[in-house]
């Protein structure tokens, strides 16, 4: 078991995603909002009011989207994040990552 963990910047995108997941059987996700640390420095901290350039283009908001997966889906997840967003290496798409986890309780069996 993987937990997935999906930080999405194109929120626009987020039906997509959760379409996405369902088509590769990943039945169960939580989404969150959040922000970005570099919005926050930028916008809400004065001391670094300046360095709002550092971060232009950001995107304030964004959501985190977890879901614990079974190793074999890990790869067609991450398959189908890259079909629906393109490069997660281009900056303001997003981020992903699994952590292995030893031990989960309270999931449906046939998760």
């Amino acid at each position: 078991m993987k937990l997935l963990v999906l930080i999405l910047n194109k929120v626009e995108k987020l039906e997509e995603v959760l379409e996405g997941f369902l088509e590769v059987g990943v039945t169960g996700a939580t989404i969150i909002d959040s922000i970005g640390m570099g919005h926050v420095i930028s916008e809400e901290v004065p001391i670094f009011a300046g360095l709002r350039f550092m971060f232009a283009g950001a995107k304030p908001h964004n959501k985190m989207i977890f879901s614990v997966i079974t190793d074999d889906k890990e790869d067609p997840v991450i398959t189908v994040l890259k079909k629906i967003l393109g490069d997660l290496g281009q900056t303001g798409t997003g981020i992903v990552f699994t952590i292995p986890l030893d031990r989960v309780e309270g999931l449906k069996p046939e998760i």
